[in-house]
C-alpha cells in the first residue's frame, strides 16, 4: 500500500483542536508533539514500531542524548534539509545547544509554508512555518510511503 503525502496532511489536520497532554496520543482527548506523530502513524501505517518509554518534559536534556532524533532515524526516512514537502516530519531544537525534542508535520509549502504540531498550552495547532521556526529545524524525515 502506498501512502500519499496528502493523506498524511489530512490525518494530521484531523487532530487540530486536540488538547495538549504530555505523553498522550489520543485524537480529540490529548496529545503532545510526539503523540500527534504516533497517532498519525497508527492511522496510516499501522501499529507503532516500538513502545515509547515514559519521558519527562525535559526529555533527555540532562543526559544530552538525542533520543527523539535516534528514534526518528529508526522508523522514518531521513531527508536532507533542502526543500520541504507536505507530510514531511520536522525535528526542531527549541534552544541552541539543547537536544532536539519537538516535532511537527509540514502541511503546506510555497509562499506560505505551514506545519501542524502539538504545543504546550495550545494543543494541536497549524502554524506558519515562520523564520524563527525554520531556524530551529535540525532534521527532516518522511513517513515510509510504501507500507506492506
Amino acid at each position: 500500500m502506498t501512502i500519499a503525502r496528502e493523506q498524511i496532511v489530512e490525518a494530521a489536520r484531523a487532530w487540530l483542536g486536540t488538547p495538549y497532554r504530555h505523553q498522550a496520543s489520543v485524537r480529540g482527548a490529548g496529545a503532545d508533539c510526539l503523540g500527534l506523530l504516533r497517532g498519525v502513524w497508527r492511522e496510516l501505517v499501522g501499529d507503532e514500531p516500538e513502545a515509547v518509554p515514559a519521558y519527562s518534559m525535559d526529555w533527555s536534556e540532562p543526559q544530552g542524548e538525542e533520543r527523539m532524533w535516534a528514534a526518528a532515524r529508526r522508523h522514518l526516512v531521513e531527508k536532507d534539509l533542502t526543500g520541504l514537502a507536505p507530510g514531511d516530519v520536522l525535528l526542531f531544537r527549541m534552544r541552541a545547544h539543547a537536544v532536539a525534542k519537538h516535532v511537527g508535520i509540514v502541511s503546506a509549502v510555497g509562499e506560505a509554508p505551514r506545519f501542524i504540531h502539538a504545543y504546550s498550552g495550545r494543543g494541536v495547532v497549524e502554524n506558519s512555518l515562520s523564520e524563527p521556526w525554520r531556524q530551529r529545524i535540525v532534521a527532516r524525515f518522511e513517513f515510509p510511503l510504501e507500507v506492506i
